[in-house]
């Protein structure tokens, strides 16, 4: 068998990138997404209570229904949206690298010629009036006095 080189290790740990089991959202992308349990959906003001019994039940059939429905969701439909995202984003990344950039940096190259051209005449025909305009009002003098 053929010796992987210290080089080639590198490139396989980059491609299978080992994911942490415990925690899932570790750059916390979902800290906004509400966060539901029992106490936060159904509560009973004093004075209107149920029976024991029906509100301990109640606890227990909205905790294992939530629990159970996410499960089989994301049993049927994590691999397919999986798929379907990497291909999103994969294309995006795609267009991004060899349309947006590229196209940027052309306009970029393009707009400094006319951002010469601009700043020319901005210096050429602006720059007199303006200095001739403060040459005009350097000699205004204006005194403010406060009357008692």
């Amino acid at each position: 068998m053929a010796e992987i080189q210290p080089n080639q290790t590198e490139k396989v740990k980059g491609i299978t990138k080992e994911i942490d089991l415990v925690n899932r959202d570790p750059n916390r992308i979902n800290e906004d997404v509400i966060k539901v349990d029992f106490e936060d959906v159904i509560a009973e003001p004093e004075g209107t209570y149920s029976l024991d019994g029906v509100w301990k039940v109640s606890f227990t059939t909205f905790t294992v229904t939530k629990y159970w429905c996410y499960r089989i969701l994301s049993a049927i439909f994590s691999i397919p949206l999986s798929l379907l995202w990497g291909f999103y984003f994969a294309c995006l990344s795609f267009c991004h690298i060899w349309a947006v950039v590229p196209c940027i940096k052309s306009y970029l190259i393009e707009i400094q010629c006319i951002s010469r051209i601009f700043s020319l005449c901005i210096h050429t025909f602006c720059d007199p009036f303006f200095e001739a305009l403060g040459k005009i009002f350097s000699s205004v003098r204006i005194s403010l006095h406060k009357e008692v």
